[in-house]
């Protein structure tokens, strides 16, 4: 999947992963290829990316996920 983590100031990261788990407003999810089309607020946890055997964490306070055809566009507010 095709992914770009970004802030105000910078870009997190911008790449290709197997997973992402998000902190979504009603509880923390995950995004796998081929996930159904989504769109949703973020609220203050961590995202963590990456695949089986290396993941990245990115502490965030609130943002937003759209994932659409394995491209996942987030946008984050950090402290």
């Amino acid at each position: 999947m095709k992914v770009d983590i970004i802030s105000p100031e910078k870009i997190l990261f911008k790449g290709d992963t197997e997973v992402v788990t998000l902190p979504g407003v009603m509880g923390s999810f995950t995004i796998l290829q081929n996930h159904a089309p989504i769109v949703s607020v973020l609220t203050k946890g961590t995202i963590t990316y990456g695949s089986h055997n290396k993941k990245v964490e990115i502490p965030i306070e609130s943002g937003f996920v759209e994932a659409n055809n394995n491209t996942i566009t987030i946008c984050v507010e950090q402290q």
